[in-house]
């Protein structure tokens, strides 16, 4: 009888099921088979999933904790890069407006802000918000005048320091400090004048911190205030407001009282206070600050006589060389008297400053052509170096400027100076006199002028300041030619309609040229044609001005 093999019996297993399976998983299963009877059960009804099972639950946790840490990681790296953005800035600030190294990391920083806010380089500045540079400023002088902070060591002028009806404290003795801090110290100073100059015809209400010039600002003084702008704010009251900022004497009389600023600093800001007076009318004011600077500029003259008639204000012929600060305010003195309409007093002023010009000494030829530095030169390997070279090494604070007691060289800067002042002649002469001769004369001194800036752009390649200075002086004489050629040409029209001989030399032969174009009429072609030409060494144009309510 063959053995019966034992029978095995395997066991019922739980089918696989694949994770994430879309079907629904219920509660419970029915493993007994039984009626289905239609009065105990709503066929309706459907039977009760599970959505959130521990598979899902996990799911859901590994998501959160990829979020969270992608997150993260975003913010992360827009936080890194923010402060690396931050820091590529300030160091090109750093470098560009160049705030003494002295300085803390605070004080340095306004210093930037202030300067990049009025750098007329800036592609992106449409206007300069004075409001904002004027407080940095304030603030800046504040850290700078703080004995515990950035001023230690500053001494006071007296005991107590020296008060002054309508301009408050002097200057401080600032003798001990580096010539970089004094330097900054007078470019912040500076900066504040020209703020409050700006300023001036301002109002702020203290409570809105808002300021408003004072022509839109309602009140007893101004009934009818001036349309704003659309969307500018509402101005306040004029009881609600005060004076939005400082005199701009307080800062020029600070800097005027300081000892330790070099001569040209102090014959600048005087210079600068002068035209202010100018500006707001008060000419006698103005005369005797002009006499103030001149009377600095001459402090440090080793001649026994005077280098100056106090009289007249013109240059003593046989003086020498004169120095920079005695040229400076001997065109501001020439200038202010052109102001006044005292033309007889500004043409012997301006004759003699252009005689000392011309009489100054030449630069070094070896300095006249001197190539920058790598020119020419534009290798890969030369550009690669020069490109880490910059990035990586800092470069030296720059040298401090000339204190103008020595004579200039004529450099292109000084050269556009003096085409300046040739400009400023052939004006006078233009319009001093009604003859002919004279219009003839000045409008030769302002072909000259414009032909002396233009050859200094094109060929002598002047650095950043010369090029400032001969671009504006390039400006100016072109508008002054244009103006006198159109004068001149309009009366010869007017003639010519009218039935004159034009064209003729003593009334002959005027006739034959009554249908042709006069001389006047051409040279004011050839003026056209000269605009278009130098357009290209003129400045660029600035981008559209934003509005602003202080530009009411």
């Amino acid at each position: 009888m063959r053995p019966r093999l034992p029978v095995r019996r395997i066991p019922l297993l739980r089918p696989f099921r694949p994770p994430n399976s879309p079907t629904l998983r219920p509660f419970t299963r029915n493993t007994l088979a039984r009626p289905n009877l239609p009065y105990l059960s709503n066929s309706s009804q459907r039977p009760t999933a599970r959505f959130l099972t521990i598979e899902t639950k996990q799911w859901i946790k590994d998501e959160v904790k990829k979020g969270m840490k992608y997150t993260a990681y975003i913010y992360t790296f827009l936080a890194l890069g923010c402060i690396i953005t931050f820091g590529v800035y300030q160091e090109r600030f750093e470098r560009q407006y160049h705030p003494p190294p002295e300085w803390s990391w605070v004080t340095r920083y306004q210093w930037k802000m202030a300067m990049h806010a009025e750098d007329p380089e800036n592609e992106k500045l449409a206007f300069v918000d004075y409001a904002n540079t004027g407080s940095i400023y304030q603030l800046l002088i504040a850290r700078l005048e703080d004995p515990n902070g950035e001023g230690a060591g500053l001494q006071e002028q007296g005991e107590g320091g020296i008060l002054v009806e309508g301009v408050g404290r002097t200057g401080f003795d600032i003798s001990n400090k580096s010539e970089q801090w004094r330097r900054g110290y007078y470019g912040a100073l500076m900066g504040a004048a020209r703020a409050a100059e700006h300023l001036d015809d301002c109002v702020k209400d203290p409570v809105r911190r808002l300021m408003f010039p004072k022509s839109v600002v309602p009140g007893p003084s101004n009934p009818h205030p001036r349309p704003i702008p659309p969307g500018a704010e509402t101005p306040s009251r004029e009881e609600d407001c005060e004076k939005a900022f400082e005199s701009p004497e307080t800062f020029y009389m600070r800097i005027l009282t300081t000892k330790g600023f070099t001569e040209k600093q102090r014959v600048d800001a005087a210079l600068a206070y002068g035209a202010w007076l100018d500006f707001k009318g008060t000419h006698n004011t103005a005369m005797e600050m002009y006499k103030w600077a001149m009377d600095i500029a001459t402090s440090s003259s080793t001649s026994t006589k005077p280098v100056v008639d106090t009289a007249t204000g013109t240059i003593d012929p046989n003086a020498g060389p004169i120095s920079a600060n005695v040229l400076s305010v001997a065109t501001a003195i020439a200038v202010h008297h052109a102001l006044c309409s005292n033309l007889a007093l500004a043409l012997p002023v301006f004759i003699s400053i252009l005689r000392s010009r011309r009489s100054l000494p030449d630069p070094p030829s070896n300095l006249q052509q001197q190539p920058a530095p790598d020119e020419g030169d534009t290798s890969i390997a030369k550009t690669i170096a020069s490109f880490i070279h910059t990035v990586f090494v800092v470069p030296p604070y720059p040298p401090p400027p000339p204190d103008g007691t020595e004579p200039p060289q004529r450099t292109s800067q000084e050269l556009c100076e003096e085409a300046g002042v040739m400009t400023n002649i052939g004006e006078i002469l233009f319009a001093s006199k009604s003859s002919k001769t004279s219009k003839e004369d000045g409008l030769a001194w302002t072909r000259e002028a414009v032909d002396i800036a233009e050859e200094e752009l094109r060929t002598k390649r002047p650095d950043k300041d010369a090029k400032k200075t001969c671009r504006q002086c390039l400006e100016v004489a072109m508008g002054n030619w244009e103006t006198m050629i159109a004068r001149l040409a309009r009366e010869e029209r007017e003639a010519k309609a009218q039935g004159g001989k034009v064209g003729g030399w003593l009334g002959f032969g005027g006739e034959e040229q009554k249908d042709m174009a006069g001389r006047w009429e051409s040279e004011e072609n050839v003026v056209k044609e000269r605009r278009r030409r130098v357009v290209e060494l003129l400045e660029v144009m600035p981008g559209p001005k934003r509005t602003s309510i202080l530009s009411v």
